[in-house]
C-alpha cells in the first residue's frame, strides 16, 4: 500500500506537464498564455512546449525569468495572435511598460505567432520586448508603429528567422546582440528602421542577413538605422533593399560625433537601395570574411562570446 508521502511525490510529478494546449475556445488545457505559464515548474531541465491554437489572445503577457526551456508554437502565424493596446502616452506610461508580450526568461522560443500592439500611432508602442538570453524567434509576425521591437538588454543574445516586422519610426532598437536571417522589414512611413544602442564592449549589435526591406505606397525615404547610443552596431548583408531607401542610408540622430562610434556597415546587398552611392562616409565597410562569420547563427545564437564580447 503506497504511504502519504508517496502518493504526495506521484501527484507532483504528473502534475508537470511537457504539452500544453492553449485554446480560446476551452477546447485546450487553459484559455490563455498566462494561465499556461502558471502550469509550468520554475527553472526545469527538460523542454515544455505550449501549443497555441488559432484565436485573438488580448493579453498582456509576461514569460518570467524562471522559466526556461520553453517553447509556444502557434498553429498558424496569421491566426494565432497575441495583442494589446498600450502606448507611452496612457498615463505617462513611458516607453518600456507598454510591451504587448516581454521575455525575461532564457531559452525560449516562438514559432507561428503573431505578436501585435494594435494601439493609436500616438507614441511609442512595443509589441515585443525581450529581456532573456538565447531567445529563438522563428516565423512570426511583429505587428506595430513605432518601437515595434525592443531588445532589452546588452549581452542578450536574439535570433530571429522568417519572420515579418513592421513599423514606423525605430521600429527595431535596443543594446541585444540579434541576427536577423529572411526576415521581412516593412517600413510604414519615412523614418527609421533601426535603433541600436550596443554598448562599446559589445561587439556585434543587429545583424540582418538575406532580409528584404519593403515599404508602404508613398514611403520613399527610410533610413537604415540611426545610434540611439554611441558605438550603435548595425550591419545589413546580403539584403534587398527597397527604392525606399535614401542614398545616404544612415543617419546620426542629429549628433556629428556619433559619426566617430557608430558601428554601421553593409556588404552584398541588392535593389534599388542598395547603391553605395550617396551613403554617408563614416559607415565602416565589411570584408567578405567578416560578413561570412556575422552571417553564422551558430556564432551569434550558439554563443561565441569570444567574438561578441570585447
Amino acid at each position: 500500500m503506497m504511504g502519504v508521502c508517496s502518493i504526495l511525490n506521484v501527484s507532483a510529478q504528473t502534475q508537470w506537464k511537457r504539452d500544453i494546449v492553449v485554446a480560446r475556445d476551452g477546447t485546450g488545457d487553459y484559455r490563455t498564455l498566462t494561465e499556461a505559464m502558471e502550469a509550468i515548474r520554475a527553472f526545469m531541465d527538460y523542454k515544455v512546449t505550449v501549443h497555441v491554437r488559432n484565436g485573438v489572445y488580448k493579453e498582456k503577457l509576461v514569460v518570467p525569468s524562471w522559466l526556461q526551456n520553453v517553447e509556444f508554437v502557434g498553429e498558424d502565424a496569421e491566426k494565432t495572435i497575441i495583442t494589446y493596446d498600450d502606448h507611452a502616452r496612457i498615463d505617462n506610461m513611458g516607453t518600456f511598460r507598454t510591451y504587448t508580450l516581454k521575455v525575461e526568461g532564457n531559452d525560449i522560443t516562438f514559432r507561428n505567432l503573431t505578436i501585435e500592439n494594435n494601439a493609436e500611432p500616438l507614441g511609442q508602442a512595443v509589441a515585443l520586448h525581450t529581456e532573456g538570453d538565447r531567445l529563438k524567434f522563428v516565423h512570426c509576425r511583429f505587428l506595430g508603429n513605432q518601437d515595434t521591437v525592443y531588445t532589452g538588454v546588452a549581452g542578450t543574445r536574439l535570433y530571429f528567422k522568417d519572420c515579418y516586422i513592421e513599423g514606423t519610426t525605430d521600429f527595431i532598437f535596443g543594446p541585444s546582440t540579434a541576427l536577423f536571417e529572411d526576415c521581412t522589414l516593412y517600413s510604414k512611413r519615412n523614418s527609421y528602421i533601426t535603433a541600436a544602442s550596443t554598448p562599446q564592449d559589445i561587439k556585434v549589435g543587429y545583424v540582418f542577413v538575406d532580409c528584404e526591406l519593403l515599404a508602404a505606397p508613398g514611403v520613399d525615404k527610410v533610413y537604415l538605422g540611426r545610434p540611439w547610443r554611441p558605438y550603435a552596431a548595425t550591419v545589413f548583408i546580403r539584403c534587398r533593399l527597397g527604392k525606399h531607401i535614401c542614398p545616404a542610408g544612415w543617419d546620426n540622430w542629429r549628433n556629428p560625433d556619433n559619426e566617430k562610434t557608430a558601428r554601421y556597415g553593409e556588404y552584398g546587398n541588392t535593389g534599388e537601395g542598395a547603391s553605395m552611392q550617396g551613403r554617408v562616409p563614416w559607415i565602416v565597410p565589411l570584408s567578405q570574411s567578416q560578413a561570412e562569420r556575422l552571417s553564422n547563427p551558430e556564432c551569434i545564437y550558439k554563443m561565441c562570446k569570444e567574438w561578441i564580447v570585447e
